[in-house]
């Protein structure tokens, strides 16, 4: 009698367990938009890849962006050595024009200078806000993944319940299939 009544608290417990599993089956699924599992994996998986050629283009850029700016200090002290090498050859003897030409080639350095300083300071925050996307990415898919854990659990608790009680109910019905018998022949002799 006891065993029956902890036999059927236990079906309630695994109702209540279904029926909680489905309820947070059912929030999955509207904050999947009902999407199936595959379609959401496949969406992340292009994400990934999408990040992924981000970082590819960022690194390339960053190196072109070097590239560019030793080649343009390069061309700008040669630059600047041709200039000086003609002042001083032509106006040896003025040095007010040797004096303007620095400053004006300063000027212009300076103006370089700023120009790539300004594209270096646009590519680093392209790279922060990529860089913010693949952590949030990261987050998301941690986060995917731990719910995916979570329900794997409940869904073997729910099956080693759901299992227990089979068994339960197999060896009540074998322990009184005999009795049954017994009792059933018991009435039809008398």
């Amino acid at each position: 009698m006891a065993s029956h009544y902890i036999v059927v608290l236990m079906g309630v417990g695994l109702v209540i367990s279904c029926l909680q599993y489905q309820e947070e089956i059912d929030s999955l699924n509207q904050v999947a938009r009902h999407r199936p599992r595959s379609s959401l994996v496949l969406g992340i998986q292009q994400e990934n890849r999408q990040i992924r050629e981000l970082q590819q283009e960022n690194k390339e850029l960053r190196t072109s962006l070097e590239e560019h700016q030793s080649a343009l200090e390069l061309i700008m002290t040669k630059y600047r050595e041709q200039v000086f090498r003609l002042l001083m050859t032509s106006k040896r003897d003025d040095p007010t024009i040797v004096t303007q030409l620095k400053e004006q080639h300063t000027t212009e350095m300076q103006a370089h200078i700023d120009k790539i300083n300004e594209m270096a300071s646009v590519m680093r925050k392209a790279i922060e806000v990529d860089e913010g996307r693949i952590c949030e990415e990261e987050e998301r898919i941690k986060r995917l993944e731990l719910e995916n854990i979570g329900l794997r659990e409940l869904l073997g608790i729910s099956r080693e319940a759901f299992l227990v009680l089979k068994r339960e109910d197999a060896s009540e019905n074998t322990s009184l299939s005999p009795l049954l018998t017994s009792a059933d022949v018991s009435l039809r002799k008398s």
